[in-house]
């Protein structure tokens, strides 16, 4: 079964990501991989490193000649900033030492306190760097591998933002892959272009305040094939691997499988996808998409849905938030790191990235393979054989 494993640090030497069980015959280059780090960067809020991390990757192993061997592919993501500055080698060093500027007012909403606490810190940096949502990286390039196995069986998967602070897109009308492109060339990955102009809005005046600034983002998947997942064991069920997926991304407080919070709202006759049957492709179809596209912990076959909520980042360009010197105890404020006004944008293609783990997951359980061709050909028997 498909699974992955980050390591390093935000201003470390670099970023590493094991993939295991991609069958052999995956076509895999290097611009697959930059292409979804770029779109990782992109959003109108960000701060100053986005405009000079490059990103720079290695593919170290597992990958030969443009495609998988079947064994573990290893991927390395240079962080730039290291190699430019005399400051992160010495303060990131590996080598025995100690840092000259330890950080001792952890930031509230952050991990800086809990992680001091926990594995017995006194600096919070030995804590921020990993808790970063640099790591996030890491994720996007096992997910660009992800979606590459995906499309082999016609799955794609893309986001877009719905809402931020107080701006909402109120349109029912939802992009599909076609119109990625266009919602990435958006400056807040917004389809919905009222909206846009909305959200920039709430963007500025955050900035102006020295402010931080969340929102809502919205997971598509198209073409999925019925039953990923199981109503056989809890922790198979396909909504629960979902919720505990996206809320492993950084500053991810809330997660929805389709409408799932207007229809706690609803009457039963008025929350549920009503069943017909589509003689023309001899199938059946449920007419809505309130579930989401899963049923029991399964699948339908139906497009899927999942929103992410991402709450206001903790690191703010102007620090008001309370909070304690681990030191000496008095009350200041929270440090100030290089941030982000919203992360929002960029936060929709981590969450299409832990989207896409899943599916491609559960999709190597259900169908297995050790090759492309098997595993594609295992896609198409069940397809077939589905009444």
């Amino acid at each position: 079964m498909l699974r992955y494993l980050t390591a390093g640090e935000s201003h470390g030497q670099a970023l590493v990501v094991i993939v295991e069980g991609l069958p052999s015959g995956l076509l895999v280059t290097a611009a697959d991989i930059e292409s979804e780090l770029a779109r990782r960067r992109l959003g109108y809020g960000r701060g100053p490193r986005q405009r000079f991390e490059q990103d720079e990757i290695v593919l170290i192993g597992g990958i030969r000649h443009g495609r998988t061997l079947g064994s573990p592919v290893a991927i390395e993501i240079k962080n730039s900033e290291w190699f430019r500055s005399d400051v992160w080698h010495e303060e990131m060093s590996p080598a025995p030492g100690v840092t000259k500027k330890p950080l001792t007012q952890p930031r509230p909403g952050h991990a800086d306190l809990t992680g001091m606490q926990k594995y017995g810190f006194t600096d919070a940096r030995d804590v921020l760097e990993r808790a970063s949502a640099r790591e996030t990286a890491a994720r996007v390039v096992a997910g660009a591998l992800a979606k590459l196995l995906l499309r082999q069986i016609g799955v794609e998967v893309l986001s877009h933002v719905i809402s931020m602070g107080a701006a909402q897109s109120s349109s029912p009308i939802r992009p599909t892959i076609h119109d990625l492109p266009m919602v990435d060339e958006s400056p807040v990955r917004a389809f919905n272009k009222d909206a846009e102009q909305q959200m920039i809005t709430e963007i500025e005046a955050a900035a102006k305040d020295g402010d931080s600034l969340g929102g809502v983002v919205e997971v598509l998947a198209y073409g999925l094939p019925i039953g990923l997942g199981s109503y056989v064991h809890w922790d198979r069920k396909i909504d629960g691997l979902l919720a505990q997926a996206i809320m492993s991304i950084q500053a991810v407080k809330g997660v929805e499988i389709g409408d799932g919070f207007e229809v706690a709202r609803r009457r039963g006759s008025q929350a549920h996808d009503a069943i017909s049957f589509d003689e023309a492709n001899n199938s059946y179809r449920r007419e809505t998409t309130l579930a989401g596209g899963t049923e029991g912990g399964m699948t339908t076959g139906e497009l899927m849905v999942v929103r992410a909520a991402m709450k206001p980042l903790a690191t703010l360009n102007r620090p008001t938030l309370k909070t304690i010197d681990t030191v000496t105890k008095e009350e200041t404020v929270s440090f100030k790191e290089r941030t982000d006004v919203t992360a929002v944008p960029a936060m929709g293609v981590v969450a299409e990235t832990m989207v896409a783990l899943v599916l491609a997951q559960e999709a190597q359980r259900k169908f297995g393979g050790d090759s492309v061709a098997e595993f594609v050909r295992n896609a198409e028997s069940f397809a077939a054989s589905v009444k």
